[in-house]
């Protein structure tokens, strides 16, 4: 399969975005809130629904209807085991934290916190691993006759943001992240995903692609985006119902417009290292706290502490655990970047 350029750039920027919210979370948690952070969450909300997106389109588009008989295997090996190792060291490191500020908390509590409930940021692992036993069933049942793409995208999408909105709207919160790892809320990344394929790389042949590739769809959401946001009236995550379409109308504006533009070094090595950014630098940014609590930081100082051991330290990690194969499948495998 040929080099897809786009694709690296929407992963280097799924990267960032991820990086970017957590990020705001620390400055916010122990410095100040301010709108132009508020802002940059907007942006930086895209993260998940980019790195599911390019999953299934990169399977679509590599394997068609015709998926290897290992394909579930891999997957659950190189996916769950990164999970459940991470998940252990996340949960314990809170356990640990909490213990020593002098609550009496269970460890199994936090276990089952993080590891059942999946309530942590690698509730996204158990996401994608629905939607590839999902691609595999789609393909090996040939449910495209009863679930063409083109046809469910919009009830999809519609179905998307009912899910979020049904949550918000009552403001019920189950355990961990259970309805954050529900497919509903992502189902329409997979039709999207899907049509995008028939009809790559020219994929204004689609009128329905063609049409909300319009800028002004994205204009339009932007802008009504922005005024919630002066107006304090939105929730910032990934799992709103807002993101489903700024997604959608982001990345058909952008996909034409990437088309064959190649990714510089700086893109790729952040595309290679792009799982264990995702999963590990929130222990880096765990390290710079631990300073900033034993020294005062101006923010300025705490923030490009944070980038620097949070990106570099997540980059070396990807670097050293991928020398050996069974650490590559514990802690991230480095994803191959032409």
């Amino acid at each position: 399969m040929k080099r897809i350029e786009e694709i690296y750039w929407l992963r280097f920027y799924g990267a960032l975005a991820v990086f970017t919210f957590h990020l705001i979370d620390r400055i916010e948690l122990y410095y100040l809130e301010h709108t132009a952070l508020d802002l940059l969450r907007i942006p930086s909300s895209l993260g998940t629904p980019i790195f599911i997106f390019i999953s299934i389109f990169l399977f679509s588009l590599r394997y068609g209807q015709n998926v290897p008989s290992d394909f579930l295997v891999t997957r659950l090996k190189y996916i769950m085991v990164p999970y459940l190792v991470y998940g252990m060291l996340y949960s314990t490191a809170e356990y640990i934290r909490v213990s020593l500020g002098g609550a009496q908390v269970s460890y199994v509590a936090y276990l089952r916190e993080y590891l059942l409930f999946a309530g942590w940021h690698g509730y996204f692992l158990i996401v994608a691993m629905q939607f590839y036993i999902f691609f595999w069933i789609y393909n090996r049942f040939r449910l495209w006759t009863w679930l063409p793409s083109e046809r469910w995208l919009i009830p999809a999408s519609l179905i998307s943001m009912a899910w979020w909105g049904y949550f918000r709207w009552y403001d019920i919160e189950p355990p961990g992240y259970l309805h954050w790892i529900a497919p509903i809320g992502w189902i329409y990344l997979f039709f999207l995903a899907v049509l995008m394929v028939r009809y790559y790389p020219e994929i204004r042949r689609n009128p329905l692609l063609a049409r909300f590739s319009q800028p002004i769809w994205l204009v339009a959401i932007v802008v009504g985006l922005l005024y919630a946001t002066f107006l304090h009236e939105i929730e910032y995550s990934s799992k709103e119902a807002w993101v489903i379409p700024l997604f959608s109308f982001a990345l058909l504006f952008a996909m034409p417009r990437l088309l064959g533009l190649v990714a510089p070094p700086l893109v790729r090595k952040v595309n290679e290292a792009s799982f264990v950014i995702y999963l590990a630098h929130p222990l880096f940014f765990s390290a710079v706290d631990l300073v900033g609590w034993n020294v005062d930081m101006p923010l300025w100082l705490y923030v490009i502490a944070l980038v620097v051991v949070g990106m570099g330290g997540s980059i070396m990690l990807s670097h050293i655990v991928n020398r050996a194969d069974w650490s590559a499948m514990l802690l991230g495998k480095r994803l191959r970047v032409a």
